[in-house]
């Protein structure tokens, strides 16, 4: 959800942190016996500035990642810039190394990420201009993706405005990594119509792309139901300098007002998808059941929404082992210093695939 905060960089020198679209890079299109065909296990964050989660919280995620082994890592809100100068075009799929100090941000975080265990990962990254936004992709090298791509078009090279997306191609499935749009607090063009049009987007591509199973994840900045936030009456009757919307079902916190919980739930009924962490968890948890979580201080300590998630296709329902929110309380207990926690799904393997070797 956006907040207080901002992004990172590229990597140069290191060749897997350098993947920009898989097919055009040599390491993401070479091929070995033990490449594995499906992933299984999947970590989805908020990270609300990687670069300052490197510098101030990275054991803390590094012993989660080595706990949990996912197979696939999905972030948001990378925060670092694209590469190229302020007088040429950017580069996406790049980190910013043009100045001192972007070379300097860009070494610490290449380092984290050359380091155990996250060195066993492919790196895709799709940024925005500035340090906002921004999203990046982690594939274990044991898994080999068909294609990556950085719109909902799938075409080659295209990257999303402020690098909202990234999408997986796998022989079985497809994995969507998005950085929604906050729908804001106004009937204006870089809120609520930014929202609207974003959400025509998603709905379009979950029904137009049906042909293989879908793995949606991310930071969706929607709370579905009044279960899925802490507090349904305060964010009902949030508002943001009295002002009040002309349309009541645009009234409320960004993420809950009445429009965007119905388009969601359309998503979900025309994309024949699931939320898998509803799916297992019919009741409100209270204590680790949100994945967003209000500044400590204010009016929104103790105020959560649960608007990060795995959204799986019907046909993989059965399928769900465990999806659970990395973190809990109003303390922040394991949101490794971000206002988002992590978010883990484990899928049973294929009946028609063979059994990944996690050693």
């Amino acid at each position: 959800m956006k907040r207080f905060f901002q992004p990172v960089q590229k990597d140069g020198p290191s060749k897997k942190s350098s993947l920009s679209l898989s097919g055009e890079d040599g390491e993401s299109t070479e091929t070995s016996e033990e490449e594995k065909k499906e992933p299984s296990r999947f970590l989805t964050w908020n990270a609300n500035s990687l670069l300052l989660r490197v510098k101030n919280n990275w054991p803390e995620f590094t012993k989660l990642v080595t706990s949990f082994d996912p197979d696939v890592i999905a972030i948001q809100e990378v925060r670092m810039p694209a590469a190229g100068s302020k007088s040429s075009p950017k580069n996406p799929g790049q980190l910013k190394d043009d100045t001192s100090s972007a070379r300097e941000e860009k070494q610490i975080l290449m380092r984290a990420l050359s380091s155990p265990p996250f060195g066993d990962y492919r790196v895709w990254w799709s940024l925005a201009d500035s340090k906002y936004a921004g999203t990046a992709l982690f594939v274990k090298k044991c898994f080999k993706p068909k294609g990556v791509f950085f719109n909902l078009d799938r075409k080659a090279s295209k990257h999303e405005p402020d690098g909202r997306v990234m999408l997986a191609e796998f022989e079985t499935l497809r994995i969507l990594n998005t950085y929604a749009p906050n729908n804001g607090w106004k009937e204006e063009e870089n809120s609520f119509q930014r929202r609207r049009k974003w959400d025509k987007r998603i709905l379009e591509f979950v029904t137009e792309y049906s042909d293989k199973p879908l793995i949606w994840c991310g930071d969706l900045n929607v709370s579905h139901e009044d279960i899925d936030v802490s507090h349904p009456e305060f964010f009902s009757a949030a508002k943001q300098n009295g002002y009040v919307p002309p349309n009541k079902e645009d009234c409320g916190q960004p993420g809950f007002t009445l429009s965007e919980r119905k388009r969601f739930a359309t998503i979900l009924r025309e994309g024949k998808l699931v939320d898998a962490y509803r799916f297992l968890h019919k009741e409100k948890d209270m204590e680790q059941g949100f994945s967003w979580s209000g500044n400590p201080v204010g009016k929104y300590r103790g105020k959560r929404m649960r608007i990060d998630y795995f959204i799986v296709s019907e046909k993989l329902k059965d399928r769900i082992v465990a999806c659970e929110m990395r973190g809990k309380g109003i303390e922040l207990d394991g949101f490794v210093g971000s206002d988002h926690c992590p978010v883990t799904l484990e899928l049973s393997s294929c009946p028609s695939s063979p059994n990944v070797d996690r050693t």
